[in-house]
């Protein structure tokens, strides 16, 4: 078993829960007391708000799940500021014993895809210019495109989430093509899944993990299925309207087979229907607790039957 898998179940089973939040700042949904009142915030300003409502989420969250997501791109749309804002959240989500998934969905060929792999991929290395465990790599360029995150991965004791299965509506229009008989995402799995059984043997779980939607459940039971010795990353629970019965064939499998995460139902709880007659803006931080709570009672629940 990998350095990063074996973190990653420890953390899992010490919380006892699946559950990953996603880390999705939106200065719109940010609460009044982080806005301010400025109609045309700076960059540095919004990236300032960023980080001071993902560490409050981190310090709310950290007791209670294993692992946090921080959506770069939420950051990168802010600048340099935005990227030092986005280390600290990341630093501070490791003080606070968290595993650091950063979903940032890179790929590309040759030196390219080794410099995105050298700065994002940290692991237990203190090398990486940004302190991530694991990150989100895209595929499409080709196989070839994925062995310097493999590597890259395997050095640092970091691990890779490809995406195979993602849970946007519109993942038919390529990952359903058919070619000889098999969808691309199908082949993407099979491409990951033998990484996995090459490197770490048809009974333990691999470091190079997939991407595959709650949005998709008959899916996701036959891709599991079919990766055996792949963990996954669940996303669409929540606020895509996957839930914890979508989710249940993730687990049908070795522990730590799977993370389910959930991102603006956790982040802006205080504006859901279910939450925003109970906690108003004012306790937002509340809302969060709550939200987090139900899900890993939830998830548990599944976990249970």
């Amino acid at each position: 078993m990998s350095e990063f898998i074996s973190r990653l179940q420890g953390k899992i089973i010490s919380r006892q829960t699946p559950a990953l939040i996603g880390l999705d700042p939106r200065w719109e949904l940010l609460p009044s007391e982080l806005r301010g009142q400025e109609t045309q915030p700076s960059s540095s300003r919004m990236a300032e708000a960023f980080q001071l409502f993902c560490n409050e989420i981190i310090d709310i969250v950290a007791p209670l799940v294993p692992a946090v997501k921080p959506q770069i791109a939420f950051f990168e749309q802010l600048g340099p500021a935005g990227m030092v804002a986005v280390d600290a959240v990341m630093q501070h989500a490791r003080q606070q014993g968290l595993i650091v998934i950063a979903d940032a969905k890179r790929g590309d060929i040759g030196s390219t895809a080794e410099a995105y792999a050298d700065a994002w991929l940290d692991g237990d290395s203190g090398k990486a210019a940004f302190p991530a465990d694991a990150l989100t790599v895209n595929p499409y360029l080709g196989k070839d495109t994925l062995k310097p995150f493999i590597d890259t991965a395997a050095e640092r004791n970091a691990g890779i989430y490809v995406l195979v299965r993602t849970s946007n509506p519109g993942a038919k229009t390529f990952q359903d093509k058919t070619s000889d008989g098999t969808t691309l995402y199908e082949t993407v799995a099979d491409t990951v899944q033998q990484f996995n059984a090459d490197q770490a043997g048809t009974d333990h779980l691999g470091f190079v993990g997939a991407v595959v939607g709650a949005t998709w459940p008959e899916e996701l039971a036959a891709l599991r299925s079919r990766m055996p010795n792949t963990p996954f990353l669940v996303p669409g629970y929540g606020s895509q309207g996957g839930t914890a019965d979508d989710v249940a064939p993730a687990f049908h499998g070795p522990a730590a087979a799977a993370l389910v995460n959930s991102s603006r139902a956790i982040n802006f709880a205080w504006h859901r229907p279910e939450w925003k007659d109970k906690y108003p803006e004012a306790k937002w931080r509340d809302a969060v607790l709550a939200a987090t709570q139900k899900m890993v009672s939830d998830l548990r629940a599944v976990g249970d039957n």
